[in-house]
């Protein structure tokens, strides 16, 4: 046995070997790509380093289910080990597992992906597991699986004969390698109102729009942001480091940290870079990376429009369905987005001292509407970063640390967790429509306050949503139990739609 993945899930794979008489081939089949077709020469020569008989007669692989798309190098240990059961009846391949790419010399390097092989191939009752040892670590982190790690292919059939038994690799406890801290709003100078938008968005999980001119702070805000959400719970940080896994990436974010990722892609970015697919399976984007976490956008309007335009169905929905010709797959994407902008290319736009904007009407024109209309319409939070005066940047005040405004948080994450989860939801962002009423609990004032806003600034039904959920976050913020007409107001002001 062995696995595939499509999306964060996979197919198990079973393996087949027939070594028949007739002239001596080699072949695989089951639907598969190059890598795989390579694994003919792998294999053999790795047999033979290690020191085993490989059969001149005819070798017929069958990966199935054959209709099932697959590739990679994760098949090599499998295929080996199935031949060689051929003339070895003692090796003990039933109910495990075997997942690794063959080097020539015999040893077994690692592949991408093992972590949801390995929840896959225990949901499909797999329990014992060998595995690249560099990849032993990621696959012990599920629970109920025996995980043995080979460093070579002779080591993997002394263990299945019962010759040698390896030691099965110990599940690393979670949250024992830390992250590096991000920054602290306390070294961030001024920007009350920024600060508190990021407290608002952390607390429900809310989107939000940061507008500035250069030098603000924005970014230094956007990345302060990781710092005030609370930790993972070890399910949620199993799910991250599956997707982190798939794409090999495991070296950016340990698979045991509880910190909530963080995400701040270059504006180069591919469109399949930024929101997931590629060529042959498709394989999570940014987006899906940072899960559970914080996407940053820098210099938003420096992004090419149909990238901007690729987001609305991740951030409506919170997950990414890519369609290809071989199959469709879903990737989760539960993010807080963040994207900063500038009023126009030069930065200058409606700036009140110093040298005014140069820029042609028509390219502030074009810039701006980078993000269009529908895309701002999905952000909850957007707010003015200005430039900072001297007597902030300067001053003796003491800034509020993430340490504070994180405490804030969890508090105003755990009156919304039961709440939210009566509508099948994880926070307050997340609440269905069709269930918001019933769960906000919104007043009669607060009530009237959203409907009279609402008819002069015209919202659009996403619209009211988004500002009641960002007000049942403001009132978990204060302790309150109903949403009440002032925080209506507060979030109709970071809306922009107060007046």
């Amino acid at each position: 046995m062995s696995c595939v993945v499509h999306g964060l899930s996979g197919v198990p794979v079973t393996v087949e070997v027939d070594v028949a008489n007739g002239l001596p081939s080699f072949t695989i089949v089951g639907l598969t790509d190059r890598s795989i077709q390579e694994a003919r020469e792998r294999v053999r020569v790795a047999v033979r380093s290690a020191g085993f008989d490989f059969p001149a007669r005819r070798i017929t692989v069958n990966l199935a289910p054959a209709e099932v798309p697959k590739e990679g190098t994760g098949f090599d240990l499998a295929i080996a080990s199935a031949l060689l059961r051929h003339g070895d009846g003692r090796l003990a391949l039933d109910g495990v597992g075997l997942i690794g790419e063959l080097a020539l010399d015999g040893s077994v390097r690692g592949v991408v992906g093992v972590l949801p092989m390995a929840r896959r191939l225990l949901e499909a009752g797999i329990r014992t597991l060998l595995v690249p040892s560099e990849n032993a670590a990621e696959a012990a982190l599920v629970e109920g699986v025996s995980v043995f790690g080979v460093e070579r292919l002779s080591d993997a059939v002394a263990h299945l004969r019962g010759a040698r038994r390896l030691a099965a690799a110990p599940p690393p406890p979670m949250g024992a390698v830390p992250q590096a801290p991000g920054t602290d709003l306390a070294s961030v100078r001024g920007q009350a109102l920024a600060k508190r938008a990021l407290e608002i968005a952390a607390g429900g999980r809310h989107n939000v729009l940061m507008l500035g001119p250069p030098g603000s702070g924005k970014t230094m805000l956007a990345r302060a942001l990781g710092g005030l959400l609370p930790d993972l719970s070890v399910d949620e940080a199993l799910e991250v480091a599956a997707i982190y896994s798939l794409r090999g990436r495991l070296a950016d974010r340990p698979p045991t940290s509880l910190r909530p990722p963080f995400r701040a892609p270059h504006h180069s970015v591919s469109r399949a870079g930024l929101v997931g697919g590629g060529a042959g399976l498709a394989q999570p984007g940014e987006v899906s990376l940072a899960h559970r976490g914080v996407l940053l956008l820098d210099e938003v309007c420096e992004f090419p429009r149909a990238h901007l335009e690729a987001l609305r169905q991740p951030v409506e929905e919170r997950r990414v369905v890519v369609t290809r010709v071989r199959g469709t797959v879903v990737f989760p994407a539960e993010l807080i987005l963040v994207a900063a902008a500038n009023p126009c290319p030069c930065g200058r736009l409606g700036q009140a001292v110093g040298e005014g904007c140069r820029c042609p009407a028509e390219q502030v024109v074009r810039y701006q509407a980078r993000l269009s209309g529908p895309m701002r319409d999905r952000i909850d939070i957007v707010v003015d970063v200005p430039r900072v005066e001297g007597a902030d940047l300067f001053g003796e005040r003491e800034e509020e640390s993430s340490g504070r405004v994180r405490e804030r948080v969890a508090a105003a994450r755990a009156r919304q967790r039961e709440r939210a989860a009566r509508a099948g939801a994880t926070a307050n962002a997340l609440v269905p429509g069709e269930r918001l009423l019933e769960i906000c609990g919104l007043d009669a004032r607060g009530r009237d306050a959203l409907t009279r806003a609402g008819e002069r600034g015209r919202l659009s039904a996403r619209g009211y949503h988004r500002v009641l959920r960002v007000a049942r976050t403001i009132s978990d913020l204060r302790g309150d139990e109903r949403v009440t007409r002032e925080a209506v107001i507060e979030a109709l002001q970071l809306r922009g739609q107060a007046g």
